[in-house]
């Protein structure tokens, strides 16, 4: 690529641009699947933006490929190269009340909440689901979580995929909020899930520690690399079933939280969760319309009070239904 390099990126300012206020840093290795893409739409797909957006991000200085500022959204990329941006935070307009979302609170208090969110429903705005979230039915309930950490996403300190159902907690406060951060920056909290996983795992119960990064040949997924981010989940096999094929009922507690973090993990060791498709979970046997994948507890110091919050979810019905399938 050395002759699209020099037409590409500037070795002016080869630190790129400081960053703003309404600004977050990104920085990955460029995964095999995307080599010889065009720049614009592996920053487009890496940020998790428009690629109009990705295009302004290039004119403005705040992209560099291998420490030196990219110039041209039509530059073409190498497998390998690093590439770091600067991207824009939304911050207009903010999410808006909607109070058609559903989901039960199962604990709150003037300073936070902890909600037990159906499957099927997103966290907060994002790209693809600008509406319709579970922050758009909070605001509706708590309108006073607006002005709670960022704008995008009031009161969210972690999150649960699109498909899992279960316990997530909410600050209804800054004073909470930043507390809650630190919490979970320190990995204190006890986050629990129960997983439907293929096959038999050997041990009763085990570690599972393997960075997870962007996976170099499905860039829009995860998986196990080695430089990838740091990742750790720690199991026990709570009952092993025969049918209607073999599978384990599984208790993961994560030290970590990278994305998809279960459910790479366990397709790593060869027994992905079931009706995962995307980590090679949905098999023949045992139908379902979303990864069996369950915040069940969730253990916490209280951000304000100091003392300790310790809460359990059932499974959702029909995670429940799969399970006497393989119950008998």
């Amino acid at each position: 690529m050395s002759n699209t390099k020099s037409a590409a990126f500037s070795d002016d300012d080869s630190s790129g641009r400081a960053a703003l206020s309404n600004e977050r840093a990104l920085s990955e290795e460029i995964p095999f699947a995307l080599a010889d893409e065009r720049l614009d739409r592996v920053v487009a797909l890496m940020a998790e933006v428009s690629r109009s957006v990705a295009a302004r991000m290039i004119d403005e200085g705040a992209v560099t490929i291998d420490g030196v500022v990219a110039t041209s959204g039509s530059a073409r990329v190498e497998t390998g190269s690093t590439i770091e941006a600067l991207v824009p935070v939304p911050t207009d307009p903010r999410p808006t009340a909607d109070p058609a979302v559903e989901f039960r609170v199962v604990y709150e208090d003037p300073h936070i909440l902890v909600v037990d969110k159906p499957a099927d429903l997103v966290v907060h705005p994002g790209a693809g689901h600008k509406d319709s979230t579970l922050v758009n039915g909070l605001l509706s309930r708590y309108p006073e979580i607006a002005s709670v950490g960022e704008p995008q996403r009031p009161g969210i300190v972690h999150r649960l995929d699109r498909t899992t159902s279960g316990l997530l907690v909410v600050a209804r406060t800054s004073e909470a909020y930043g507390q809650l951060v630190v919490q979970m920056s320190a990995h204190e909290p006890e986050r629990v899930y129960q997983a439907l996983a293929w096959g038999h795992l050997e041990a009763d119960r085990g570690t599972i520690d393997a960075p997870i990064g962007r996976s170099p040949r499905h860039p829009t997924r995860m998986a196990v690399i080695d430089r990838g981010r740091p990742a750790r989940t720690h199991y026990e096999v709570v009952e092993r079933f025969a049918e209607p094929r073999e599978t384990s009922l599984l208790e993961c507690r994560l030290e970590t939280g990278r994305t998809h973090q279960i459910r790479v993990h366990l397709k790593a060791i060869g027994h992905p969760v079931v009706g995962d498709r995307a980590y090679d979970g949905h098999r023949p046997g045992i139908e379902l319309d979303r990864p069996f994948l369950h915040a069940c507890a969730l253990r916490f110091r209280h951000p304000v009070t100091d003392e300790r919050v310790e809460l359990e979810s059932p499974l959702a019905a029909d995670l429940v239904g799969t399970l006497q399938l393989c119950s008998g």
